[in-house]
């Protein structure tokens, strides 16, 4: 089972500094957090008055002094008490000062005229804690706090073998606010802590970049001067490090799997061990390749030649409990989502293709920043319940038998992905596979991308997530039917038929009384046509739009819950394609019809639009 402990420490009160106001609940907050909610094994709190820990002969006072804190880190990790796939954090609330190249932590009684005699340095605590035993060292150095009185550089250098969050850049302070009664850094540091779902904050790399989001607008809003919080980790495979087990996604493990098999590859031995045995932690030791992998390591070091017995595995993961977590717990950033209205006409059609009917109609959305002036529309789409696939007097064998469906509300995107949106998320760090920065044969920033596979979409949907920590994914089949009707249970939602002048198909082709309309003979710009009454635009023609689903013969069996049906039982590999295309017939075009293809394949009538569920945006739009 793997051991987890911590360090709290947090000064108010100096000898010859100036006091600080929250350091001492920054700390206390922290040990609350590690106790109850991640459940440590160990937690050391030092503060001016906390309780000495029990031990024999004597027990150890916990009052921050330099010769309290240097005592307790020197004589209890000159050897080793944790192991491999083990974890200590250190968090440290209170001023820090940098002298002579090193960085150092100022106790109650340090001098700031001999900091190098009377202070502790990080490298020092760095060093001591990696006695220990543990492989996962991880600190949090809330320092060069004190807005009034600002002296050195504070805390801000590189500590080889551990990870360490900075809460501000060396030329920069860290703030106390009064209102939070907390620091800055601290405050976005539980907040991250305890977002759950897909934007949660488990691994060091997605820690920091809500930080580094977090803590600045923590301080625009309560008129501080600019904080901006980074970490360091060495070697930098450490920035994949999973600090979160239960929050992991496997994504999550794929990429820790990936840098333990690169420090293989570079010979690194004692690395790639350590982030095996990591690997192993999160996946409760039931991952056959850590095994394989540590079998080989210890071959290569020559520790043993027969069998994978000797590799000791380390099974339990920390344990963060998921229970009374609540929508306030999600990240800030989908608390303040602004939704705004917009409005538009909403057309019917009668079975010769006339305009019969024209009203208003109004929806909520929001915008989703890409960069560089870019942006991503999701509109509001309601719950509700709807009868799925085509009546025996319409479509195909393949669109029955109509079923009842119950979904939750949901955010779409307004159109399909433009290639200019593919284009700026394609910009973003990889996440699994590499994606062509401009696939499409019809060029234009504003149409459609398309030539996209259904996995070049997974890497999409996975940047943008990563980007905005948001769960973006594409639709199920029964989320895109339900967006696509908006209410109507014609075969389009436009009414019994659809004209060229409504969407983009096939013109030499009709449908019902329809007259013969344009074949454009490729994409149109999105937005070019009316939407349904949802608010979503080109859900009939265009481009075929992938959703998350296997492709199944019939509706025999499907979910009724809203979700994609990805039951690994059925044979077929292909995936799910709705909504017909600029290439199709109108039959192709109707809002029951669905058509398949493998997921690497790609053609100039396929691409896709995104969605994301209403639980990872703000409460009161829930």
């Amino acid at each position: 089972m793997a051991l987890n402990w911590a360090i709290a420490i947090g000064i108010n009160q100096y000898n010859n500094l100036q006091p600080l106001n929250y350091a001492k609940l920054d700390a206390l907050a922290m040990r609350d957090w590690f106790e109850k909610e991640a459940q440590f094994d160990r937690v050391f709190l030092f503060t001016e008055d906390s309780q000495s820990i029990p031990a024999f002969p004597a027990s150890i006072p916990t009052q921050p002094t330099y010769g309290n804190l240097r005592r307790f880190l020197r004589a209890n990790f000159e050897k080793p008490l944790l192991t491999s796939g083990d974890n200590f954090w250190f968090f440290f609330a209170g001023h820090g000062r940098r002298e002579a190249e090193r960085d150092y932590l100022m106790l109650v009684d340090s001098d700031p005229g001999d900091v190098e005699h009377t202070a502790i340095p990080v490298d020092f605590v760095t060093q001591r804690l990696r006695r220990s035993g543990a492989d996962n060292v991880v600190l949090f150095l809330d320092a060069c706090r004190d807005e009034r009185n600002r002296l050195g550089e504070g805390i801000g250098c590189e500590h080889q073998g551990v990870v360490t969050f900075y809460s501000c850049s060396p030329h920069q302070t860290s703030y106390e606010i009064e209102q939070l009664q907390h620091g800055s850094f601290t405050q976005a540091l539980l907040e991250g802590l305890r977002i759950t779902g897909s934007g949660n904050c488990a691994t060091v790399e997605r820690l920091e970049r809500y930080l580094q989001w977090r803590v600045p607008t923590i301080n625009q809003q309560y008129r501080k001067i600019q904080q901006n919080p980074y970490a360091t980790a060495e070697p930098a495979a450490k920035l994949h490090l999973i600090l979160l087990p239960d929050y992991a996604t496997l994504h999550d493990i794929a990429t820790m799997k990936l840098d333990a098999y690169q420090a293989e590859v570079e010979g690194n031995w004692e690395l790639a061990r350590q982030l095996w045995i990591r690997v192993n932690v999160v996946a409760r030791g039931s991952d056959m390749q850590v095994i394989q992998a540590l079998l080989r390591i210890a071959q290569r070091q020559g520790q043993f030649s027969k069998s994978p017995e000797h590799i000791t595995l380390i099974p339990e993961p920390v344990t963060l409990p998921t229970e009374d977590r609540s929508v306030a717990s999600q990240s800030a950033l989908t608390q303040q989502t602004e939704l705004q209205d917009f409005r538009f006409d909403v057309v019917t059609v009668d079975i010769s293709g006339r305009i019969v009917k024209r009203e208003k109609g109004q929806a909520q959305y929001f915008t989703e920043d890409l960069g560089n002036g870019i942006t991503l529309e999701m509109v509001a789409i309601p719950g509700g319940e709807f009868i799925m696939g085509s009546p025996e007097s319409e479509g195909y064998d393949y669109e029955k038998p109509q079923h009842e469906v119950t979904l939750q509300p949901l955010f779409m995107g307004k159109y399909p992905v433009t290639q200019t949106q593919w284009q700026a998320v394609v910009e973003l760090p990889k996440i699994n596979r590499e994606l062509k920065p401009n696939p499409s044969n019809f060029k234009g920033d504003n149409r459609p991308v398309e030539q996209v596979s259904w996995n070049d979409t997974l890497e999409f949907c996975a940047r943008l997530s990563s980007y905005t920590r948001r769960e973006y994914r594409l639709p199920s089949e029964a989320e895109w039917e339900y967006a696509a009707r908006a209410g109507t249970t014609t075969p389009f939602h436009f009414g019994k038929t659809i004209t060229t002048e409504l969407a983009n198909y096939d013109g030499n082709n009709t449908y019902a009384l329809a007259p013969e309309g344009i074949y454009r003979e490729q994409t149109t710009e999105v937005g070019n046509f009316p939407p349904n009454a949802f608010g979503l635009y080109d859900m009939h023609g265009n481009v075929w739009e992938w959703c998350g689903d296997r492709w199944h013969d019939s509706y025999k069996g499907a979910p009724v819950d809203g979700s994609a049906w990805v039951d690994k039982s059925n044979d077929h590999q292909a995936r799910l394609l709705r909504g017909g295309s600029w290439y199709n017939d109108p039959e192709g075009c109707r809002s029951a019809n669905r058509y398949n293809s493998d997921p690497d394949n790609w053609n100039n009538s396929i691409g896709f639009r995104v969605c994301i569920s209403r639980k990872f945006i703000n409460k009161e739009s829930a």
